[in-house]
């Protein structure tokens, strides 16, 4: 609970370019070391097997302690939690730049994660603490609207960077950025300095972390290996089980980490079933298109650049315009169109030739652009409205979490499903389906976007509940 009740929503537009810098940097540090690894490898004179953990550390990282830090942030003040977060992630950043081998480098990558996480759990929660109700579907969309303008940028940044003063500045370039950050967001973000007296759940952090670290480093892993691989499915089912202990502890504890009876709440776990619906389709495009676009259609990593900055313009133009029709009728009104035109734009690719023209390929991304603009601002304004404001760290993060897992899912998913169709059409096992025929490889791309419209629309049956269920209250503390 806030201790003194300073936000009157007079800085409400300084809190914004608070948590906007602070969302900003930890969404372009998940995407500007991409372009960075093979330097990186390069550098250290490293196996891509390393280089990767460099990226993989820094999402793992944070995607584990989200829930801990929102719970935290709900403890001890969002503000001061959000501050830490921000020195953390400075002062790693220093030692990224300066790492002298790829190992230490994976550990202050670890590092700068866990600043990120505090960043990325309360910035959420300071905007429903800096906006009245009435305006919070607008705020979550300039919010999305500058994730949206990270993402995009990275890349773009990145290389940039990394081509005028070396891999090492695209580290070194936060600290000034999070020394203004810091200075903005001391003034303009509500001191919530008052402690609670609750006891910090560690089991229950820590099975969580433990059992979250084994589910998505056995679906990583499974990528390459196969999920067939012993000690891959066997990792998958000790992360099972280790969530298994988490629920019956967390059932138990009597000051949880996550209060099961959110999920009582039919707001907020109809907008997680969402969530995770719609997100886990989203990466077949992401990740597979740019295979296909390169791989079958010979485009080269710039024309593909082109193809793939559709998605994040178009949601940073209509973002904000998102947040204030979900504001003026309802998130439950919104989400159902935005998903049909999901549905349809990944119809359209799966009708896509083996060599389309770059603005063939714009086209169809457009729909997939327009239906992810319309959706993600009105459900994050659901789940987060549909409890008390002094636990939406918490909501932030458990709703991070489940985005987090369907895109690490959703990539292994999407890919064994590529890969399957290509060896089943063409009869044989390929060692590397780059050297499968291209109309196989079309075949197979077109399958794969057909099981990720089918996906996608499976995110209307939640909707619909909404129109077939009574109203429920806000959960109370």
């Amino acid at each position: 609970m806030q201790s003194t009740p300073t936000n009157d929503y007079a800085r409400k537009w300084w809190a914004l370019a608070a948590v906007g810098s602070g969302t900003f940097m930890s969404t372009v540090d998940g995407s500007i070391v991409n372009i960075a690894l093979n330097t990186i490898q390069q550098t250290y004179n490293a196996s891509l097997g390393q280089a990767e953990w460099v990226i993989l550390t820094y999402l793992l990282g944070i995607v584990c302690l989200l829930p801990s830090m929102g719970r935290l942030g709900d403890m001890i003040g969002r503000r001061r939690v959000y501050m830490t977060g921000f020195f953390l992630f400075a002062f790693s950043s220093v030692f990224c730049g300066f790492a002298w081998d790829i190992n230490s480098l994976i550990v202050f990558r670890l590092l700068q994660a866990v600043g990120a996480a505090m960043i990325q759990a309360m910035g959420v929660a300071l905007l429903i603490q800096a906006f009245p109700a009435t305006e919070r579907g607008r705020a979550l969309g300039y919010n999305a609207t500058i994730i949206s303008v990270g993402v995009a940028s990275g890349p773009v940044l990145g290389g940039f960077m990394i081509a005028s003063y070396g891999w090492r500045s695209i580290f070194l370039v936060n600290i000034p950025f999070s020394i203004l950050a810091i200075a903005v967001s001391y003034w303009a973000l509500t001191n919530d300095t008052q402690r609670s007296k609750q006891r910090f759940d560690f089991v229950g952090a820590i099975s969580l972390g433990a059992s979250l670290v084994a589910i998505l480093y056995a679906l990583t892993q499974g990528q390459h290996l196969g999920m067939a691989t012993p000690w891959v499915w066997q990792l998958l089912v000790v992360g099972v089980l280790g969530i298994g202990f988490f629920l019956w502890w967390e059932a138990r504890f009597e000051a949880p980490m996550i209060d099961l009876s959110f999920f009582k709440n039919r707001d907020f776990s109809i907008g997680l079933a969402q969530t995770y619906l719609i997100t886990l389709p989203q990466q077949f495009n992401y990740v597979l298109l740019p295979i296909y676009l390169q791989m079958v259609a010979g485009y080269d990593a710039r024309k593909t650049g082109w193809a793939m900055i559709v998605v994040p313009i178009t949601t940073a133009v209509l973002a904000s315009v998102s947040g204030r029709l979900s504001d003026k009728y309802g998130p439950k009104y919104i989400t159902p169109i935005a998903i049909i035109i999901w549905v349809f734009g990944l119809f359209l690719m799966s009708g896509m030739s083996a060599q389309p023209p770059l603005w063939d390929v714009a086209v169809r991304v457009l729909f997939i652009g327009i239906g992810i603009s319309l959706f993600f601002t009105p459900v994050n304004s659901s789940i987060l409205g549909s409890l008390p404001k002094e636990r939406a760290g918490i909501a932030n993060g458990i709703m991070s979490v489940v985005r987090t897992i369907a895109q690490i899912s959703g990539i292994s998913i999407g890919a064994f499903i590529w890969t399957a169709q290509v060896n089943g059409i063409g009869g044989t096992a390929y060692e590397d389906i780059s050297k499968a025929p291209q109309a196989i490889l079309q075949q197979g791309y077109s399958t794969t976007m057909i099981v990720a419209a089918v996906i996608c629309a499976l995110g209307l049956i939640p909707s619909i509940m909404h129109f077939f269920t009574p109203k429920q209250q806000t959960t109370q503390a």
